[in-house]
């Protein structure tokens, strides 16, 4: 299989690396309008760089997409392959308002080909040892469940021409650094929203950018849980994220790499976990190699990737209303009960 890469950043080394050690794989075309980046992606992997990803699509014909683009540019790029009927697996968001949303899900109905959006942290080990006790429910029913991601982002993160701008990165730590442990909490759960209440504010670089970096929500699921979630990137270090899953017998706890059980005597007990070699930052995980290879295994069996437009949108649904709500001071309803 064929395969591009549009973008050629930081998470696009992780893409091409996996990619290139991958059986049946070839990479064959990067496309960036940052002409060196290009080069250099294409003289590293053997393939032929492109400065027009549109001219890649139109002349290199690959059979798949990843798009490791500026958020801004997803759906654009994805509605454009989708259309040539080629696969694509972008990076998150896959959308940055409801408006794109129900444009990139009308492209995915319209394809006869897969689309996939990058949640790579539900493939941590850590993650699917937590989903694999809790589907048993030996613990019982889960009573409630909490969030927490505290990271750093400084003043040379925002360097570029899009990071921190609502134009391009559609806002800060939310739709950003924090979507992931957002879309681990509902998975977890196992039960989407009903309502969001949420805040967010600019705690330390209000002079640098236009939007927020830190944010509370609480979350209603249609299960009756409810869920609390608080992001930041006004840390001094990356703390690995910690999720806590509230059972009537046990708190389930995801911590970076490590997953346990806490009792209610308190005794600790750790889940095992893979060794997975696996290729990602080290404060959250590794999961882009199993998820990249489980969209491939699902292109080459003909089924179907569970992580879409309509799955992976779920948490572009959340974002837009913890923004709605931050603005009107107002509980936002999603779902049904």
């Amino acid at each position: 299989m064929r395969v591009s890469v549009i973008g050629c950043g930081n998470i696009a080394q992780v893409h091409l690396e996996i990619l290139n050690s991958m059986e049946g794989i070839e990479i064959s075309s990067v496309a960036d309008i940052v002409e060196e980046k290009a080069d250099k992606a294409a003289e590293k992997y053997g393939c032929k760089a492109y400065y027009d990803y549109i001219k890649m699509l139109n002349e290199d014909h690959p059979d798949a997409v990843h798009i490791c683009t500026p958020h801004y540019l997803h759906v654009e790029m994805s509605v454009e392959a989708l259309s040539r009927d080629i696969h694509v697996l972008c990076e998150k968001p896959c959308a940055m308002n409801r408006e794109e949303l129900a444009k990139i899900r009308m492209a995915q109905l319209m394809s006869t080909h897969e689309y996939g959006v990058c949640f790579q942290n539900r493939y941590n080990p850590s993650v699917r040892a937590v989903k694999n006790v809790l589907e048993t429910g030996k613990y019982g029913a889960i009573k409630g469940a909490r969030a927490v991601v505290q990271w750093c982002r400084n003043e040379d993160y925002y360097s570029d021409d899009w990071h921190g701008t609502l134009k391009k990165e559609g806002g800060g730590v939310v739709i950003n650094q924090g979507i992931h442990t957002q879309d681990l909490l509902r998975y977890l759960v196992g039960s989407n929203v009903f309502s969001v209440t949420g805040h967010v504010a600019n705690d330390h670089l209000r002079d640098v950018i236009e939007v927020e970096d830190t944010a509370h929500a609480r979350f209603v699921y249609e299960n009756g849980v409810i869920g609390l979630y608080d992001a930041t990137t006004a840390f001094s270090l990356n703390a690995k994220p910690i999720i806590d899953i509230f059972c009537e017998r046990a708190t389930l706890r995801v911590e970076g790499d490590n997953a346990c059980v806490i009792h209610k005597d308190g005794e600790i007990e750790f889940l095992s976990t893979e060794n997975d070699v696996a290729r990602g930052k080290d404060y959250w995980g590794g999961g882009h190699e199993a998820l990249i290879h489980d969209f491939y295994d699902c292109i080459a069996s003909g089924s179907h990737f569970p992580i879409d437009s309509h799955e992976g949108g779920k948490s572009v649904e959340e974002i837009a209303a913890i923004y709605e709500s931050s603005e009107s001071g107002e509980e936002v309803i999603l779902g049904k009960r």
